[in-house]
């Protein structure tokens, strides 16, 4: 193995940025030819003060709060707003409240990180936050319910393409360390406090005060002073890879039947299977899948997703995996707010305050999963978030139609917080390690993709299976009973599969493989390696 050599260039040798314009090596392995230049950036965040740093890192941080905040909403109050606009709340007919924006949410996030890294961590950050923030709006005037879940699946769009930047932005602007973890901890709990503010807010607004539609005005305001407080504090922007470029025919081809395939799931409990267009529309979203595996396996220069990733084994195994346990664990989340509103009758601020240990346990189980990562092997740390979606949906598939919350509500709740930072982080890790260097974004993102696709996928599948008996049995408790039963199944799939064949390698390397190590020394503050000729250009202190 090859010897790596880090040159430390200080920052004050360099401009602004350095464009380097020979023998790069591009993420699909492809040599740039002579008369591209590449600009790769020099950190914009150094100077800075403490004090602005932690300005924006709070920004940032809020910034993905608020977009949670919007998730929850029409998970926790889904049931109520069908019914405000005019919908039926029965089997299978609320289910795209809670997930039409995970569904575009998590298509976007597979190429929104590639986007930072050509236009600037900084703008595609604004970007989509202005995005989420116009369909927000957009969501206080849309009276019916065709309309309503399109700004929603739009509004998704926006949190797709700033929760990978606002992870970017922070890592970028904090040296790895303490202050690092704590950051990106607090990053990790603005899901569970926000969600948990979301079905606060939601209540509110659709059972204290008389229009829901100011629900979406407060939070359009509230993300648009966050925007502007952002814009103001950041320094300029300088993207990482200005001239690289963006697989747009991959992009297209990938988000197209991600999106009509989760479409169709979705669909299908209240239109049912016998509807000819969702057999078409299931079969277009497999066509163009398969046309996007082609393309990036042989057109694409550089690939949304490169093929030769699936090429390990643990890798393989971890897609399913994690696609299965957040698929089981949206389904005990959403199933969990049906039951106690639609069996037991609880009102949307009777199931938020239910849901009050989130904002305890949440912020907890990040805390523990960093805990655990030196310490345990991360297979099984990604087991233990899996078994805990597994006894959480069994408490509830197995609940008495009328109980106290106390006795298996409660314990379910507190149990699903703490499985989506243990899969999390563990996936995370499996993935890096599992890859080589090159790919470690596109791993990052495609984990990233799964955990919030699999959520809007499990609620279709159990929607389906929920109508389904409903329909031949007319028994609505039995309903969601299998819908539940069957997130507890998928979730014990996944367990298996876990114990079965993911892996962590044992990684007794010191640097990259050979194979890899087609540049040579780190340029500290660029995220980029330089090597022979392009080094030697490069200013030295004598």
């Amino acid at each position: 193995m090859a010897p790596t050599r880090t040159v430390a260039v200080e920052l004050t040798e360099l401009p602004a940025r350095d464009t380097l314009e020979s023998g790069l090596a591009t993420p699909s392995g492809l040599v740039t030819p002579m008369n591209e230049a590449r600009t790769f950036a020099v950190d914009q965040f150094h100077g800075l003060t403490r004090s602005r740093r932690v300005l924006i890192m709070g920004l940032v941080i809020m910034v993905n709060l608020v977009q949670f905040v919007s998730n929850f909403t029409t998970v926790s109050a889904g049931f109520t707003f069908s019914e405000l606009l005019g919908r039926d709340v029965g089997p299978g007919q609320a289910n795209w409240l809670a997930a039409a924006y995970s569904l575009t949410q998590g298509a976007f996030v597979l190429i929104s990180g590639r986007l930072g890294t050509i236009y600037g961590h900084q703008r595609t950050l604004l970007a989509g936050a202005g995005i989420f923030t116009l369909f927000t709006f957009m969501n206080a005037w849309s009276n019916n319910y065709v309309a309503f879940i399109a700004a929603r699946a739009l509004t998704g769009v926006g949190g797709g393409i700033l929760m990978p930047n606002c992870v970017a932005t922070i890592t970028l602007m904090v040296p790895p360390g303490r202050w690092r973890n704590v950051a990106l901890g607090c990053f990790g709990a603005s899901a569970p406090v926000g969600g948990y503010f979301g079905g606060l807010l939601a209540a509110l607004f659709t059972e204290v005060t008389t229009d829901w539609k100011w629900l979406f005005i407060f939070l359009t305001l509230l993300q648009g002073s966050i925007i502007a407080a952002l814009y103001f504090s950041m320094p300029v922007d300088q993207p990482l890879d200005k001239n690289g470029k963006i697989d747009f025919v991959g992009s297209v081809l990938g988000l197209s039947s991600l999106i009509l395939f989760g479409t169709v799931w979705n669909q299908a409990p209240s239109a049912g299977w016998e509807a000819p267009y969702l057999i078409a529309i299931l079969i277009l979203s497999l066509v163009l899948f398969g046309l996007f595996l082609y393309w990036e396996g042989n057109y694409a220069k550089e690939p949304v997703m490169p093929l030769t990733i699936f090429k390990t084994p643990t890798f393989t195994a971890l897609i399913f995996v994690v696609v299965m346990s957040y698929m089981g664990f949206a389904v005990g989340q959403w199933y969990t707010i049906t039951w106690l509103q639609q069996v037991r009758g609880w009102s949307v601020m009777d199931t938020a305050v239910g849901y009050t240990p989130f904002i305890i346990i949440g912020p907890i189980s990040v805390a523990m999963a960093a805990w655990f990562l030196p310490r345990m092997a991360a297979q099984w740390i990604l087991a233990m978030g899996i078994v805990v979606v597994v006894a959480a949906t069994l408490l509830i598939a197995t609940m008495p139609e009328q109980q106290t919350y106390w006795a298996q509500a409660f314990p379910a709740i507190i149990l699903s917080c703490l499985s989506p930072d243990f899969v999390y982080v563990a996936a995370q890790l499996i993935a890096s390690n599992s890859v080589g260097r090159r790919y470690q974004g596109v791993a990052g993102s495609l984990i990233g993709t799964l955990n919030l696709y699999g959520n809007s996928l499990g609620i279709g599948f159990a929607g389906t299976i929920e109508s389904q008996v409903m329909k031949y049995k007319n028994d609505h408790v039995l309903g969601l009973r299998s819908a539940v039963f069957f997130g507890c199944a998928i979730a014990l799939v996944a367990l298996v599969m876990d114990i079965m064949w993911v892996r962590v390698p044992k990684d007794n390397r010191e640097g990259w493989e050979t194979s890899e190590e087609q540049v040579e020394a780190l340029v500290v503050g660029t995220g980029h390696r330089l090597g022979g000729e392009e080094l030697q250009q490069l200013p030295h202190r004598r």
